[in-house]
């Protein structure tokens, strides 16, 4: 069972999250939160696997809420949804931390398959704004010189482009007939030779390097 934590000021919202992931499906709702407010305490407390998250919510939104939960050792990742294409708030969501966002109102299907590729460690960008919302996340983050790609082996260059596809420590293992532990290894690389803060950071990098383009999953 994936354990979730909702997190939206609608209730109606809920209720529709709550039958679109519920235990046939393999999803476990551990909590509920009207804002952002007590996230951090809830997650310290119920331990989900993934926080669905609001970005909109009166009190705590969404992004302060996202930036101060990943701010914590051991958090777990966040999705965030919302019903709004604003590019800007949800590259702000990723700067904040947020391993991927969803737009509200998708098929129930591509929620599920969102919700078990983030709780997994892998992230997912919906691909109706990906393009638009990356150009607003370059516009708030230091570039890196061109050519930065070379300092690269060409396993880490692999690693992560599987993980700009939005595969798991676990299904980049499994693709590449490697060990978990040895996947870690080439991804702290990675981070440390391109200056990389996060897995968020890691697949914009590869969408502007040309490593993944945006595009249906």
């Amino acid at each position: 069972m994936i354990r979730v934590l909702l997190v939206d000021d609608q209730e109606l919202i809920r209720a529709g999250l709550r039958g679109i992931l519920r235990s046939s499906f393999g999803f476990e709702i551990v909590g509920e939160l009207g804002d952002g407010t007590d996230v951090v305490m809830s997650a310290e407390e119920l331990r989900p696997d993934v926080v669905v998250m609001d970005v909109r919510m009166p009190g705590t939104d969404g992004v302060t809420a996202t930036r101060l939960l990943r701010a914590e050792a051991d958090a777990p990742p966040v999705l965030v949804l919302t019903t709004f294409e604003d590019d800007e708030i949800l590259a702000a969501a990723l700067r904040a931390g947020a391993a991927g966002f969803l737009l509200k109102g998708v098929p129930a299907e591509d929620l599920q398959r969102a919700v078990r590729t983030v709780a997994e460690g892998g992230s997912w960008l919906d691909p109706a704004v990906t393009g638009r919302v990356l150009t607003a996340y370059r516009e708030g983050t230091a570039s890196l010189p061109s050519g930065a790609l070379d300092v690269l082996t060409p396993r880490e260059r692999e690693v992560l482009e599987l993980i700009g596809n939005g595969l798991s420590n676990t299904e980049i293992a499994e693709r590449l007939t490697l060990g978990e532990g040895t996947i870690k290894t080439h991804i702290g690389h990675v981070f440390a030779k391109l200056q990389l803060r996060d897995r968020s950071a890691a697949v914009v990098f590869a969408f502007d390097h040309g490593l993944v383009r945006p595009g249906p999953r």
